[in-house]
């Protein structure tokens, strides 16, 4: 893909992300393929030339660890930061506020930080490891969010007439 194509997907995923945040969301047993989108950006930033960075392997593989651990770390607080409740019928639900959008938005000046340290150093830093960064931050925010909606269900299961 193209730099274009890369920038286009990444703001793809991010609008439908955050769409999604601010919105009270049922988190249902479909929510068990939490990792379906985080494995999807994975797998084409993995497939894409440029990764890392030819003339500077080590400086653009560092660059890559520290946006990946930045992402994990960014997801995990956004995970923390979401309301997660159970409503009467026992439908769990999900929805970001506030401090969520404040994450986000560290989050991202995070990146461009490490975006900016790179160029400084004359490492290219391209839209795969953008994608890789969100695909640890989604892994992250939908890991901790599912076992924190599995902590509100009930260990039982209620049949029908009893």
């Amino acid at each position: 893909m193209s730099e274009t194509v890369d920038v286009l997907v990444i703001v793809a995923v991010l609008a439908l992300v955050l769409a999604r945040q601010f919105r009270p969301q049922k988190v249902t047993a479909d929510s068990r393929r939490w990792w379906l989108l985080p494995a999807v950006l994975l797998v084409v930033a993995v497939r894409e030339p440029g990764l890392l960075d030819a003339g500077h392997p080590t400086a653009s593989a560092a660059l890559l660890a520290g946006g990946v651990l930045a992402g994990l770390v960014t997801g995990a607080a956004w995970a923390w930061s979401t309301r997660v409740w159970a409503d009467r019928s026992g439908a769990i639900w999900a929805q970001g506020g506030r401090a969520t959008a404040a994450i986000w938005l560290g989050g991202v000046a995070l990146r461009l930080g490490l975006h900016g340290l790179g160029a400084l150093a004359g490492v290219h830093q391209g839209g795969p490891a953008t994608m890789l960064t969100m695909a640890a931050a989604l892994l992250a925010r939908s890991g901790v969010v599912s076992l924190r909606a599995r902590g509100l269900r009930p260990a039982y299961r209620v049949t029908a007439g009893g």
